[in-house]
């Protein structure tokens, strides 16, 4: 019996008690229509949303931290936290007032020296944040509602900062909180949002729980991903972490949890004959699997040895491990863009198309000065997608002649050890996956995993000045078709540099019973506007 078939099975028994997961408390008839159990992408290891990127902390944090601005469905920024914003002709001096009624859990209003605290703790982390701090000449509170940022030179994409949905978002914070090392995880999880994290009911590798902020005010206008009114109809949000697909999508079926983030495909067709469950496809702008390589250390500091893997890399192998065979599900990707969005391009993409060459992938590994040495793959197993990921690296690798150290283990655990610089044999590392939302993926504005500032950039910290030109040349474009040229350069240069190896693009679904409304599509799970019916 293959993997597939059995998960299928063992899918169909029904229960989490008869798949030998935990079993769940029962609840009244009323609180269970104010109780919504989610089965979350991972285990919330950690809940620091400016320290790590992991979208399952940043979804997590969506609930917990407010933005000054969020963006809706048509990616567009507005208004959240602020009232209104005045920014001078010269484009050097934004000056923000908040809107009434904020609080923070703990009873305190939100003030300007909170934001002022808050955004100089992300601008060190996040790329756009970096950009604005070193255009930097102050960020001041005026008085407790309008706080000021004075540039040197003008920065357009300002309110796309302060609103993005990609990690890590400029959520607000106390100000005791926001002067944390930004190197360093927050000890207490007070934030503005419409809910709060019940701290004491926190179980790491078990759940998490959020409960409604009764003096939470929301805006008025209709919600829209992290824009508008964030109106809460349910009390208590319960993340139940259930590691093994098949006994998710038991618990799924038999009623003891009500929505699953990301179902397997290979389960979806079991899901969707039960006529109590919902199954769609999570967001149309799907996602783009990602090879991450460390650039510090050999043997892929050197050039030649991230490119053999480009060279060897079969996009179709990984994709067909994450979602199976139905082709609709996937595509290749010559290229780091969201496909069917303006600034989609293959240019410089011809390294990944193609006939696999392991004959010059070899050689490429043999000129780079490799020698058999241990190469370090961390892989999170509790993670389906980078567990398909790391099992068709293993098997790359090996084809190619590497000598794989593979570290199996949980997704929380690869989100601290892929921070870790130092060498892979001292608690570092070579090689992780991941994968990027395709709503972070349409330009460079919000892109942290393209960047290649060094020390600055994301996780592998690539250094490529010819990356980093083609970033600024976009961002000073004039005209759409300056954009897409930037763009294509742009592209271009992160493969011949291999800022990191794409392994295609995929969507992926979610799945909820049918006595839960209000689910829409989107980059992450959004709960307000979600109810339920006992």
């Amino acid at each position: 019996m293959d993997r597939r078939t059995l998960l299928k099975g063992i899918a169909g028994v029904g229960s989490l008690a008869a798949t030998g997961g935990l079993s769940m408390p029962a609840l009244s008839q009323s609180a269970a229509a104010r109780t919504l159990r989610f089965v979350p992408q991972a285990n919330l290891a950690n809940f620091d949303p400016i320290w790590g990127t992991q979208y399952v902390v940043r979804n997590a944090a969506a609930m917990v931290w407010d933005t000054l601005y969020g963006l809706d469905d048509k990616l567009q920024p507005q208004r959240q936290m602020v009232e209104s914003e005045e920014v001078t002709d010269d484009g050097l001096t934004w000056t923000f007032r908040l809107r009434s009624g904020l609080k923070f859990h703990d009873g305190e209003p939100v003030l300007s020296k909170d934001v002022v605290a808050s955004l100089a703790r992300w601008s060190v982390r996040d790329p756009m944040g970096q950009m604005i701090k070193a255009i930097q000449n102050e960020l001041t509170a005026v008085d407790d509602k309008t706080f000021k940022w004075v540039l040197k030179q003008p920065y357009p994409k300002m309110m796309l900062a302060l609103g993005k949905n990609s990690t890590p978002c400029a959520f607000i914070m106390p100000e005791r909180m926001a002067q944390t090392d930004p190197f360093k995880q927050i000890a207490e999880y007070i934030g503005s949002g419409p809910m709060k994290f019940a701290k004491g009911e926190w179980v790491p590798g078990a759940k998490a729980v959020f409960e409604k902020f009764a003096d939470y005010v929301p805006r008025q206008e209709k919600a829209s991903w992290l824009a508008g009114g964030k109106q809460m109809l349910i009390d208590r949000v319960e993340w139940v972490v259930i590691p093994d697909p098949a006994t998710a999508a038991a618990a799924l079926q038999n009623g003891e949890v009500d929505w699953w983030e990301n179902p397997i495909p290979d389960l979806v067709p079991v899901l969707r004959k039960n006529r109590n469950i919902s199954v769609d496809i999570a967001d149309p702008l799907g996602n783009i699997g990602a090879f991450r390589m460390n650039h510090l250390h050999p043997p892929f500091n050197e050039v030649r040895a991230r490119r053999a893997l480009l060279t060897a890399l079969s996009q179709e192998d990984y994709m067909r491990a994450l979602v199976g065979d139905d082709t609709a599900l996937w595509k290749p990707l010559p290229g780091f863009f969201t496909p069917n969005t303006p600034l989609y391009t293959e240019e410089g993409g011809e390294i990944l198309k193609g006939k696999r060459d392991f004959a010059a992938a070899k050689k490429l590994l043999a000129e780079s000065g490799y020698t058999d040495q241990p190469v370090t793959c961390v892989v999170a197993q509790d993670q389906p997608i980078t567990k398909a990921q790391g099992d068709v690296t293993a098997d790359l690798l090996k084809k190619m002649g590497m000598n794989v150290d593979f570290v199996a283990t949980d997704w929380g655990t690869v989100g601290s050890r892929r921070a870790q610089k130092t060498p892979p044999g001292q608690g570092g590392w070579q090689m992780f996956h991941t994968w990027h939302a395709g709503a972070d993926c349409i330009s460079p504005a919000a892109y942290n995993a393209i960047r290649g500032t060094g020390d600055k950039a994301w996780f592998g910290w690539p250094t490529s000045a010819t990356v980093e030109k083609e970033v600024t040349a976009w961002f000073d474009a004039k005209s759409i078709d300056e954009e897409k040229a930037a763009v294509k350069r742009l592209n271009k240069a992160a493969l011949e540099d291999v800022i990191y190896a794409p392994t295609g693009f995929f969507l992926s679904y979610t799945a909820w019973r049918k006595n839960i409304a209000g689910v829409t599509k989107g980059p992450l799970p959004f709960f307000w506007g979600v109810s339920k019916t006992a």
